[in-house]
């Protein structure tokens, strides 16, 4: 709401709203404006971004089928590459923009056991000769490494901190790349939300205690990927969700109550998804699976 100073009455300050068809002393119209300005949301309170490093190389990939991002990082000097929760339907894709680009795939890593889509890990070891298949102890499924709180990923130049954070599942953890100020939060945190807790080992304690302890403790301007967006949106920050994330920003005990009653349905791909993801997703694969990557599994291992 525009202001204009159109002189003096009576030895009071006038202003004039073009919307108010009459003087108002400064008084009042200062609380107006000083109102109308609290609703605004300038660009000032916005964080500015840490910039990736020029040898970092950073591409966002997405599943239709079950929204999921799987994220594909690497070192642009020595083409060492990683890929963050790969999907098997989408493991020749993947393994063709690697391929392509020049990459050398190190890990595949996956933040947690899904119980929505199979792990594309085992498949792109197949694919990508040389590569591992990465997952946390806490998970206890079947993977080439096992990680835990603490741990660094290197790959090339560059490296990737491992927090636990259950929650979600026992398994769950968040990768951070601090000199990035990027941090993949897989379903432990999801943008304006989380992961379920009704299931799969879900405590919701505990994932609000991981949240608040490994990802909020972070530096509001690092940038977070989800392993799932439904709504089109592709990351958020630390200050995005401390401000607005609508479970998160609530204490402990409203955010249990939240959990307990969200009434979800029943996973429609759990049944499956969760055999195979035990198995690295190279065995117990659904019959359709089993036949188009029978090439593969009559010559893969753990």
């Amino acid at each position: 709401m525009s202001v204009f100073l159109v002189g003096k009455i009576c030895k009071k300050t006038v202003v004039w709203y073009p919307q108010i068809k009459s003087p108002l002393s400064f008084a009042l119209a200062s609380h107006l404006h000083a109102r109308s300005s609290s609703r605004a949301k300038p660009f000032t309170t916005m964080i500015q971004h840490i910039r990736l490093s020029e040898n970092f190389f950073f591409k966002q990939l997405f599943d239709r089928a079950s929204c999921t991002y799987s994220y594909l990082l690497a070192d642009t000097e020595s083409k060492e590459a990683i890929i963050v929760d790969p999907v098997i339907d989408l493991a020749e894709r993947d393994a063709k923009i690697i391929d392509n680009l020049g990459l050398k795939l190190k890990y595949s890593i996956n933040t947690h056991m899904h119980a929505d889509h199979i792990t594309g890990s085992g498949i792109l070891k197949k694919l990508l000769p040389g590569s591992q298949s990465v997952i946390s102890t806490a998970s206890q499924a079947l993977a080439d490494k096992y990680v835990g709180n603490g741990d660094i990923l290197q790959f090339g130049n560059h490296k990737i901190e491992v927090r636990a954070t259950p929650g979600h599942t026992n398994g769950c953890v968040t990768y951070v790349c601090h000199d990035q100020g990027i941090a993949f939060t897989g379903d432990t945190l999801l943008i304006r939300g989380c992961g379920r807790t009704d299931f799969q080992e879900g405590n919701s304690e505990k994932l609000y205690d991981s949240v608040y302890n490994q990802i909020f403790s972070l530096p509001d301007n690092f940038r977070l990927f989800p392993a799932h967006d439904y709504n089109g949106i592709m990351d958020t920050t630390v200050w995005e969700e401390k401000k607005f994330n609508p479970r998160l920003t609530k204490t402990k005990e409203q955010f249990v109550e939240i959990m307990n009653n969200l009434n979800l349905a029943y996973p429609a791909q759990i049944d499956k998804a969760l055999p195979a993801n035990k198995v690295c997703g190279l065995y117990n694969l659904p019959p359709e699976m089993g036949e188009k990557y029978k090439s593969f599994l009559q010559i893969a291992s753990p």
